[in-house]
């Protein structure tokens, strides 16, 4: 048997003679329908197999002798930058006060004068311009019965107003106004601090610290240690000549813990002619645009936040790595890949209020709220690190397997459907001609 008769006998499209075919005008209407309905469906298709979906996976942090970067930028209209400090702490014992890297101060005008910048001026001890130019090489100040601090510019001396101050708190000596301090009345200290007395000040910068539990907070005055406790030089700040004194009034702009998303602003990412990536629905920073007023100078503030450790692997990246957590990044460049993923950390916040004389919250309607007395005024932001991390993967929604299944099926069910409804049309404009030639 010839092997054209025997595949013959396995065709399953059989076929009509031309002449058999009856060619119809709704035949053409649905014929013209039905392309239609299969290119926006291929269309449809296209798009879905396009189309990039973020599957979030949760693992156990595995990562050890990370380091975190927090951004943070906040104001505080009733307090001058020269009364305000950071201090920056965590249980594995490093303990770093007054000043970080990365932190500037920016002074601000009173609110009454609208609050417009100053100056600038990064947290910086001991930089060049806290140098006597003009002093004798051979002057060597006296620090008035305190230990010269370690990183002085003369060894064993205390040439400015700040070295004395930074020897007062070694000791764990309230400084004040520094009046009979020779460094100081040189520097106008005194009067620097009262010309401020109206200002406002602004925090703003990133810092890098341990990934582990810690807080860092902003209070007024010079920190020192007293005994096991952490302390602040006050008598600045509540002997204020200023009505109404100084209080910790202030505006969160913005705090986050790690890199920003790529394109997480709209109108940042239409400018490049594409929508925000899909993470950015679901990433925000809880405490941004947080605003809280007191009338009361000894008033605190506190933050309780949970950290999460997030990774964003875009499509064609690799996966989470640690390596783009040391400390060997730059600043600012800390959690970024070169192959686009970003290793950051999303939080959760709760927070709480209280006056330092204590009472209770009756007024806010929480009669049953006791408050103890005493503490630090100030805005305090205290962090735990989660023993989770959540891992956000960018994938194709479908395989091109898929995408060519998802075709071949709209292309054959379209086909089949307007098959059926060219041929309920067909018979039903035959049975009423029939009915008419009757």
């Amino acid at each position: 048997m010839p092997a054209k008769s025997r595949f013959t006998r396995l065709d399953a499209f059989t076929k009509t003679v031309e002449d058999a075919r009856v060619r119809t005008t709704s035949g053409g209407i649905v014929t013209i329908a039905s392309l239609l309905i299969v290119l926006y469906l291929v269309w449809g298709e296209w798009a879905d197999y396009r189309r990039v979906v973020v599957l979030p996976e949760l693992i156990v942090d595995k990562g050890r002798g990370e380091k975190m970067e927090i951004h943070l930028n906040i104001s505080f209209p009733r307090v001058p930058c020269e009364l305000l400090s950071l201090d920056v702490m965590d249980v594995s014992g490093e303990q770093q006060t007054g000043v970080m890297h990365g932190v500037s101060k920016v002074r601000l005008s009173s609110a009454a004068e609208g609050g417009r910048v100053i100056d600038v001026k990064a947290l910086d001890l001991h930089s060049q311009d806290d140098v006597a130019m003009h002093l004798d090489p051979n002057y060597c100040g006296g620090c008035y019965g305190a230990n010269a601090p370690p990183n002085a510019i003369k060894a064993g001396c205390c040439n400015t107003c700040e070295e004395v101050r930074e020897a007062y708190a070694s000791v764990s000596w309230a400084f004040g106004r520094g009046e009979n301090v020779e460094q100081c009345e040189r520097e106008h200290y005194g009067e620097r601090l009262d010309a401020q007395r109206h200002e406002g000040c602004r925090i703003e910068g990133g810092l890098r610290v341990n990934k582990v539990v810690g807080n860092f907070h902003i209070a007024p005055g010079r920190s020192f240690s007293n005994g096991n406790m952490h302390v602040h030089d006050l008598n600045n700040y509540f002997e204020s000549p200023v009505a109404g004194g100084h209080t910790f009034t202030h505006e969160i702009h913005h705090l986050r813990f790690g890199p920003p998303l790529p394109a997480a602003d709209a109108a940042t990412a239409r400018r490049a002619g594409r929508g925000s990536p899909p993470w950015t629905n679901h990433h925000l920073n809880p405490l941004d645009a947080t605003a809280q007023a007191t009338d009361d100078p000894a008033y605190n503030y506190m933050y309780f936040v949970k950290v999460v450790s997030t990774s964003y692997i875009p499509l064609g990246a690799g996966g989470p790595t640690t390596g783009l957590l040391s400390d060997l990044v730059p600043l600012g460049r800390h959690g970024h890949g070169d192959d686009g993923s970003i290793e950051t950390h999303q939080y959760s916040v709760t927070s709480h209020k209280r006056s330092l004389g204590g009472g209770s919250d009756a007024a806010d309607g929480h009669k049953e709220r006791l408050h103890a007395r005493g503490g630090i005024p100030g805005v305090f932001f205290s962090y735990d690190i989660s023993p989770m991390k959540v891992i956000n993967r960018e994938e194709r929604s479908k395989s091109f397997l898929g995408f060519l299944t998802g075709v071949c099926a709209v292309i054959g069910g379209t086909l089949t459907v307007a098959a059926a409804i060219d041929r309920g049309v067909y018979e039903g404009a035959t049975r009423i001609k029939k009915l008419h030639q009757r």
